[in-house]
């Protein structure tokens, strides 16, 4: 219980922190869990739903560290454009295959 509690806490300390950071996290955790489960069951509002989510949390990534740079810009900003090329990359590969 304490190890729940000791995460708990983290994330909510994350989100009064920095609420944008935290807002990105979750629509990460959530296009990993979309994905995942488009992974085990081939229906398509999974994928669909995952990979807006990671256009989405990319979009936002940029967009923040154009605003408001970190320590690590170059990195944040090369892997955000690397999830955004690969998430249009799977929706132009889902539109061929309709």
């Amino acid at each position: 219980m304490r190890f729940w509690s000791f995460w708990f806490n983290s994330f909510v300390l994350s989100s009064q922190y920095n609420p944008p950071r935290f807002v990105e996290l979750l629509m990460l955790l959530l296009a990993i869990a979309m994905l995942a489960i488009a992974s085990i069951l081939p229906d398509r509002p999974y994928l669909i739903l995952g990979l807006s989510l990671v256009v989405g949390a990319s979009i936002s990534i940029l967009v923040r560290e154009a605003i408001a740079p970190s320590p690590q810009t170059r990195i944040t900003q090369l892997t955000a454009s690397l999830l955004l090329i690969i998430s249009l990359y799977g929706f132009a590969d889902l539109m061929y295959t309709l």
